[in-house]
């Protein structure tokens, strides 16, 4: 936790205490009440400077230059996203503190002195999250009060990190700056990747719900669409990035993500043609219904890759969002806050697919050729297809579909062996058939357990290659779900070269010529993203 010392306030001195940040943009018609209610404060006006940061298009300049004075600071930017304008504000910044509003946001007269008195009694707090109070002037804008709410609530009572409420989150200014600030390129999801910042670098956020600010809910869908939509783009774009924040290992992957190379066209090719060479030859009724279920799975993304899954999502935002309107315009409350969140929901979801189809269109020339990030030989999974997202069940594990392909960085590998969870009666009543590089690998070369099974290669492989498997689904009662097997991890053993030069004839050192190449073995164990 950083040390850091809060000595009392000299009203002489040149830096304040706290400096007020409020971007001017989504005002919503209320920044200058926002501004009135911090002209109101009754700690000691020199203790607090206030920094309007101004958006290129704001339409009131002229009431902005009559406000400014010696407490208030206009800073102006060519962004027009306010997390780029906190982003200024932070930068320019006298305090000791940190506030970071809305200017849709008004404090109650005692927000600054109930802020200093908390950080002087909890010497231990990096910073603290305030109290938001909904005013709300539609029926809309009361579902959306009522689910930010919630949320916020767990949040600050349940939540371990996820701490900071950009309504109104005030910071020491050393923690901000060790923690990374906020990040602009990632939108308002750089408010989640913050908190996990401070959560990962020991510095600690308090609640504090004495302090009270009024928060203004517009009740407007398409603001919730604006919101959302930046959200998810940032949230798509940071996992998509090669920037490893401290916080990174606390953010939790959005399944649509996890499973995107499932929606790969060119993945769900190399699964068809992996399986269909097989189960024709096979000449079993059997072995042709499960390529048949295998080709009507596989084949639409084979052809249109995931269009199919972003029209179906597309008409659920359309769908929910005709029933939202129905609801505001004669349901009952409890309709209407349950319509809101399938909605939200929906659109979220949607986002998201149409965050990673533009990623996938952009590394589509590198894709074949990536390697892990980490730029050395260790053994990595690149990819993998036709996998259910993450659960536990006293391990981690990740269902595959009956159909299922990795791409392995892997040289020198020699052994694989894929450990399942104890799910499935036994794997040698599955009709398991594995392959590599799409060519069936014989029986003789599988060793196939009860509940793992492992595949010898000769010679070894090298760099980068594709193991998939098929097998008979499993029907659970409960679960609708195509399921193949419980994957909890790949044991991988490599093998590479070691020359032993003092094997030579006369045990001295003659080169290349004279020494003796053994083969040192190495077991890695691989994990499937969560």
């Amino acid at each position: 936790m950083l040390a850091i010392s809060d000595q009392p306030f000299d009203a002489s001195a040149r830096e304040p205490l706290f400096s007020v940040i409020i971007p001017l943009e989504f005002h919503r018609g209320q920044w200058e009440r926002t501004w009135q209610g911090w002209q109101a404060q009754t700690l000691d006006s020199a203790a607090f400077e206030i920094i309007l940061v101004v958006p290129p298009a704001f339409p009131d300049r002229d009431k902005l230059h009559k406000s400014a004075g010696s407490q208030v600071r206009l800073e102006y930017s060519q962004d027009s996203h306010d997390i780029d304008l906190c982003a200024v504000g932070a930068a320019k910044a006298r305090g000791r503190f940190l506030f970071f509003t809305e200017s849709h946001c008004w404090p109650e007269p005692d927000v600054l002195e109930l802020c200093l008195e908390a950080f002087r009694v909890n010497e231990n707090w990096a910073a603290l999250s305030c109290r938001s109070v909904r005013v709300t002037h539609n029926r809309l804008s009361e579902a959306e009060a009522d689910m930010y709410e919630a949320d916020i609530a767990f949040g600050m009572y349940t939540h371990p990190w996820r701490k900071i409420l950009d309504q109104c989150f005030v910071t020491r200014r050393e923690a901000y700056r060790a923690s990374g600030g906020l990040k602009p390129e990632f939108g308002h999801f750089s408010e989640w990747l913050l908190a996990a910042n401070y959560f990962q670098t020991g510095c600690k956020i308090g609640y504090l719900p004495e302090a009270r600010l009024h928060h203004y809910y517009v009740g407007s869908l398409d603001e919730l669409r604006e919101f959302t939509l930046d959200f998810v783009a940032g949230e798509i774009r940071y996992f998509a990035g090669e920037s490893v924040e401290p916080g990174d290992a606390l953010l939790e992957r959005p399944p649509e993500w996890v499973c995107r190379h499932s929606l790969d066209r060119m993945e769900a090719r190399g699964i068809l043609s992996m399986v269909a060479r097989d189960g024709f030859t096979v000449g079993t009724i059997f072995g042709v219904a499960r390529t048949a279920q295998a080709l009507a799975r596989w084949g639409p993304i084979a052809l249109l890759g995931d269009r199919l899954a972003i029209a179906a999502r597309a008409f659920m935002v359309l769908w929910t969002g005709f029933i939202l309107k129905l609801s505001m315009a004669a349901g009952p409350r409890r309709w209407l806050a349950a319509s809101f969140k399938k909605h939200t929901a929906a659109l979220i979801a949607y986002e998201r697919l149409i965050g990673i189809s533009r990623i996938r269109l952009e590394q589509r020339d590198l894709r074949r050729d990536r390697t892990p990030i980490a730029g050395d030989d260790s053994p990595a999974v690149l990819e993998d297809v036709g996998f259910h997202p993450g659960e536990r069940r006293g391990e981690s594990f990740r269902w595959s579909e009956p159909e299922a392909l990795l791409r392995l960085c892997a040289p020198g590998c020699s052994r694989i062996r894929v450990q399942c969870l104890r799910v499935r009666r036994s794997l040698r009543w599955i009709d398991l058939r594995v392959y590599l590089n799409g060519e069936r690998v014989a029986s003789s070369a599988i060793t196939i357990g009860t509940q793992d099974f492992e595949i010898a290669i000769e010679p070894p492989l090298s760099g980068i290659f594709e193991l998939g498997w098929s097998c008979r689904p499993l029907f659970a009662i409960t679960d609708p779900r195509r399921l193949g097997i419980p994957v909890i991890a790949l044991d991988v053993t490599t093998q590479d070269a070691a020359v032993d030069a003092r094997s030579g004839p006369s045990g001295d050192m003659r080169g290349s010529a004279g020494a003796a190449t053994t083969q040192r073995l190495r077991q890695h164990r691989l994990l499937l993203a969560r």
